[in-house]
């Protein structure tokens, strides 16, 4: 038997152009967060968010640090010159990590803050960087740097770190503060060392011990609970 001719192509077939090839899907970053404004990004660290707070991170030196206004203020700036300068160089430079030593690498970044902030203080404040003592240079193992530099710095662009790290920062430096304010009032009866009730006051030597700052800390959890709670019946009523 013979083999059959081959089929004729039609020429309108063969004139028709080649599908174009359809072009290379971006990178895709596992969890990489949602959009979001600046203001949203750092609203999140203060708000619903706050890493002492809502996420419970940082208690060691939340418990440590707060037994004065002075500290407590003093420690929170000093982890948000950390975040933000972490954050900043982690988005910079996240393309250029390798995958397998990117968390050596995050520790490397904030540890360099941390010794530049603690050197900073000691030149500045040598009286509030003696009372931190070797707090200051355990901002390294804070798992909250690590964990802003990991979930969220290095997935996102520069101004994003850097929104995000200030953001964490000034909700972690709010919640030191206000644990701090209580205890130094009610522990020491007087506020950044100028005293307020007069000599008559007996001072609550209990809120400068550990128990003190679990709690004050509990008092604050609940205080915001219950803020959230009147937040929740008010959007009933007006809906």
């Amino acid at each position: 038997m013979t083999a059959a001719p081959p089929l004729a192509v039609p020429e309108l077939v063969r004139d028709l152009p080649s599908t174009p090839e359809s072009p290379p899907e971006p990178d895709f970053i596992p969890g990489v967060p949602p959009p979001a404004t600046v203001f949203e990004d750092m609203w999140r660290g203060i708000g619903r968010e706050n890493p002492v707070l809502v996420q419970f991170l940082g208690m060691c030196p939340t418990m440590a640090v707060t037994n004065t206004l002075a500290n407590g203020v003093a420690m929170g700036l000093a982890t948000t010159f950390v975040l933000v300068g972490g954050g900043f160089v982690v988005s910079l430079v996240r393309k250029r990590i390798a995958h397998e030593v990117r968390l050596t690498t995050y520790i490397v970044i904030i540890a360099t803050f941390v010794t530049l902030a603690d050197m900073i203080l000691a030149a500045t404040f040598p009286t509030i960087s003696r009372a931190l003592g070797p707090f200051m240079p355990l901002i390294v193992a804070n798992c909250l740097l690590l964990g802003r530099a990991e979930a969220f710095a290095a997935k996102v662009p520069v101004h994003r770190g850097v929104a995000d790290g200030l953001g964490m920062g000034m909700g972690f430096t709010l919640s030191l503060s206000l644990l701090s304010a209580v205890r130094e009032i009610l522990g020491r009866g007087s506020l950044f060392g100028h005293s307020l009730f007069g000599p008559h006051f007996e001072p609550w030597t209990f809120m400068l011990m550990p128990p003190g700052g679990f709690f004050t800390l509990g008092l604050a959890c609940l205080g915001l609970a219950w803020i959230i709670q009147l937040r929740k019946r008010y959007q009933r009523r007006v809906a």
